[in-house]
C-alpha cells in the first residue's frame, strides 16, 4: 500500500527506496551500483530506480563507511548481516481468499516455536502438523517472534528486523502457505511481536538514527523512544503489516509493562486503533492481546469487535503462578507472592480474573494491578505452561517433571472448560516431557556474556546441577528441544491426548455457544480443600465448578444443573476430581 513509509515500495516502472537516517550525512543504495538517494525533510532519504523487481537484494551505505541492511526489510536471506531482498507481498496466490478468522470466544489457544515444533524446524513442516491441532480441538495457533534474529536458532525475542520474517524457517512465501493452510482448515494464526526493544546483535540504528532510542533502559537495552513521530510509526505500520501482508489473525504484544513511554501507553492505543481501522475495512475479526505484569484491566476490552484503542485479553500470569505454587510448592522470585493461600488465590483468579488487583506484591516491590471483575472472562488467557514458564528455568524442564500427573489433570479440566481463553504450549496436550530450555546463537563477545550473565543469574542451577545446565548457545540444546510427536503414541500420551480432546469437545459443544455475555460469579476455596465457582453465562445460565485438586476426598455441598464433565458425586469429592455444571 502506498500509505507505509518504511521499506521498498514496488512502483509500476521499479523501485522506491526509503531509509529515515537523521543522523547521516549522505545515503546510497548498493545495488549492483551504488545509487545516491536524495535527503529529504526530517532525516528521510529516498530514490526512485527503475527496472528493480521483486527479488533483488540491496544495502545501504552510511556515509561512506558503514554498510547496513534496511530496517523495515521484509527478508534476509542470507541473515541480519546479509543484504536485504524486495518482496511482492501482492504476489502471493492466497487460497484461503474468503477467510475472515473467527470470533474472539472460540478461541482455544497452542503457542508453538517453529523452530523446535518440528524436526525440520520450517514454515512448511509445520504445515503437516495442523490436522492434528485441528482433531484436538485448537482453534488458534500462536507462533512465537519470528523477526529475523542473528544466527540459526532462538527464541525470537532478540529480534532486530521487525519486518522480516526469520529466513531459519523458510521464505516470506511458506510463512504464508502456512497461515493459508492454516486458514483452510478453520485455524486462527497469531504472533507474537516485541516493541519494548532490538536484539543485541545486529541493530545499526543507533548509528544514523540515534533517536530511535532514549537514555531510559529495560532489561534489554536502552528504551524505544516512541514519542518520535517516525519510531510509533516504524511499530505501527509493523503490526499492520504482519495483519494485512501475512494475514494474521492476531496479535500478542510481549512485555508491555517493558515500554518506557512518559504519559503512558500510548501506542498501544493506537496500534489498536490501526489494526481496528484494519478490520472494519476488510471484514475480518482481529485479535490483540497482551502480556503485561502491571495487570492494568482498563486496557482490556474482550468483547468489543474491531478493537478500538484496547485489546481483547491479557496473558494471566497470576493464574499460572497459583497453580504453579499449589501443584508443586515452589517458593523462588515470583512465586513468593503466592504463598499465603494458593488455592485462595486460584478462587480469586476464576472470580475477577487477576489475584494481583491492587495489592502489594513483595517480589515487586509496589501494589500491583487493577480491579478486573467487572470485565468479561473472555478477557483472560489462562495457562498452565508457556515458553516463559518452561524456558526461563535452568533445565527448561515442563510441568510433567515437577508435579502429580492426577494434579495436573485436574488443573486441565478446570483450564480448558472454565469460561476464560485456554491456552496450552505445544505438547502439552500429550503430557510431553521434552524440555523447552533457553537457547540462542551468538558468537564472539556477545556469546561470551550470555555465558556469563546465565552463570550469575542461575549460580544456584550451576551449584546444584552442575553441567546438567545446557549451554544456551550450543546447537544441541535447540535440538533437545524439538517436539517429541512420537510421545503421542506412548500409552500416557494416548491417555492424556484423549482426555484433552474430550475436554475440548466439552468446550465446543458447551461453554461457547454461551460465552457472548459471560459474567464472572463467586469462587470459593473452602478450608478441606476444596474448589468451588460459578459464571452467569451469555444465556442466562449458570455454569457451576466443582474441584478437589489435592489426594483426600473431601465433603461437599449440593450442585445444581446438568453434569458436563466428570462422573455423579455421592457423599464426597474423591481426590484429584473435577466436576462441571451447567443450568
Amino acid at each position: 500500500m502506498n500509505d507505509r513509509q518504511f521499506g521498498p515500495l514496488l512502483t509500476n516502472y521499479g523501485t522506491r527506496f526509503r531509509l529515515w537516517a537523521p543522523a547521516a550525512k549522505h545515503v546510497e543504495v548498493m545495488l549492483e551500483q551504488p545509487h545516491a538517494m536524495r535527503r529529504g525533510e526530517d532525516g528521510w532519504f529516498t530514490v526512485d530506480i527503475a527496472g528493480v523487481k521483486a527479488g533483488a537484494r540491496y544495502k545501504f551505505r552510511i556515509d561512506d563507511e558503514l554498510d547496513v541492511p534496511d530496517p523495515a526489510s521484509l527478508f534476509q536471506p542470507e541473515d541480519i548481516f546479509g543484504p536485504s531482498e524486495v518482496i511482492d507481498h501482492d504476489a502471493y496466490p492466497w487460497r484461503a481468499a474468503s477467510w475472515r478468522g473467527r470470533p474472539w470466544q472460540e478461541a482455544v489457544i497452542v503457542e508453538a516455536h517453529v523452530g523446535t515444533f518440528t524436526r525440520e524446524g520450517s514454515y512448511r513442516a509445520m504445515i503437516d502438523r495442523l490436522d492434528h491441532l485441528v482433531a484436538t480441538g485448537i482453534t488458534a495457533l500462536e507462533l512465537m517472534p519470528l523477526a529475523d534474529f542473528a544466527g540459526s536458532r532462538n527464541w525470537g525475542y532478540d529480534g532486530v528486523l521487525w519486518y522480516a520474517p526469520d529466513s531459519a524457517y523458510g521464505r516470506p512465501e511458506d510463512l504464508k502457505a502456512l497461515i493459508d493452510e492454516a486458514h483452510l482448515r478453520g485455524l486462527m494464526v497469531m504472533l507474537d511481536v516485541v516493541y519494548n526493544h532490538f536484539g543485541p546483535e545486529g541493530n545499526y540504528l543507533g548509528r544514523y538514527a540515534p533517536s530511535f532510542f532514549t537514555e531510559a533502559h529495560t532489561p534489554w537495552g536502552n528504551a524505544i523512544d516512541y514519542r518520535v513521530k517516525e519510531v510509533r510509526a516504524f511499530a505501527i505500520e509493523n503490526a499492520l503489516s504482519w495483519l494485512r501482508d501475512y494475514r494474521f489473525d492476531g496479535l500478542r504484544l510481549d512485555a508491555v509493562n517493558s515500554i518506557v513511554e512518559p504519559g503512558g501507553l500510548s501506542l498501544l492505543h493506537d496500534i489498536s486503533a490501526a489494526a481496528g481501522q484494519l478490520a472494519a475495512e476488510t471484514g475480518r475479526h482481529i485479535h490483540l492481546v497482551l502480556e503485561n505484569g502491571d495487570n492494568r484491566a482498563s486496557i482490556l476490552d474482550p468483547v468489543g469487535d474491531p478493537p478500538q484503542g484496547k485489546y481483547r485479553a491479557q496473558w494471566n500470569d497470576d493464574y499460572h503462578h497459583a497453580w504453579r505454587v499449589l501443584m508443586t510448592g515452589e517458593k523462588q522470585g515470583y512465586y513468593g507472592d503466592y504463598q499465603r493461600s494458593p488455592i485462595s488465590d486460584i478462587a480469586r483468579s476464576l472470580s475477577s480474573g487477576f489475584v494481583y488487583q491492587g495489592e502489594p506484591s513483595a517480589f515487586r516491590g509496589v501494589r500491583r494491578g487493577e480491579p478486573s471483575g467487572h470485565l468479561a472472562p473472555t478477557a483472560f488467557i489462562n495457562f498452565l505452561q508457556n515458553h516463559d514458564q518452561i524456558g526461563n528455568r535452568a533445565l527448561g524442564d515442563r510441568l510433567e517433571g515437577n508435579a502429580d500427573a492426577r494434579m495436573i489433570e485436574a488443573a486441565l479440566q478446570v483450564l480448558l472448560i472454565a469460561p476464560h481463553i485456554p491456552m496450552l504450549f505445544m505438547g502439552e496436550e500429550w503430557g510431553s516431557t521434552v524440555p523447552f530450555p533457553f537457547f540462542c546463537d551468538f558468537g564472539g563477545e556477545l556469546a561470551d556474556a550470555v555465558r556469563k550473565g546465565r552463570r550469575v543469574e542461575l549460580a544456584w542451577a550451576y551449584a546444584e546441577y552442575g553441567d546438567e545446565v545446557p549451554d544456551a548457545l550450543a546447537a544441541s540444546t535447540r535440538d533437545s528441544a524439538v517436539l517429541d510427536w512420537d510421545g503421542r503414541d506412548a500409552p500416557a500420551g494416548r491417555k492424556r491426548l484423549t482426555m484433552v480432546r474430550k475436554l475440548l469437545q466439552v468446550r465446543r459443544q458447551e461453554i461457547v455457544p454461551r460465552l457472548t455475555g459471560a459474567a464472572f460469579g463467586r469462587a470459593d476455596a473452602e478450608s478441606n480443600g476444596l474448589l468451588t465457582a460459578d459464571w452467569r453465562m451469555g444465556d442466562g445460565t449458570t455454569l457451576r465448578l466443582t474441584a478437589n485438586p489435592s489426594e483426600k476426598a473431601v465433603s461437599h455441598g449440593e450442585a445444581a444443573g446438568t453434569l458436563i464433565w466428570g462422573s455423579e458425586l455421592g457423599d464426597s469429592v474423591p481426590p484429584w476430581t473435577v466436576h462441571w455444571r451447567i443450568g
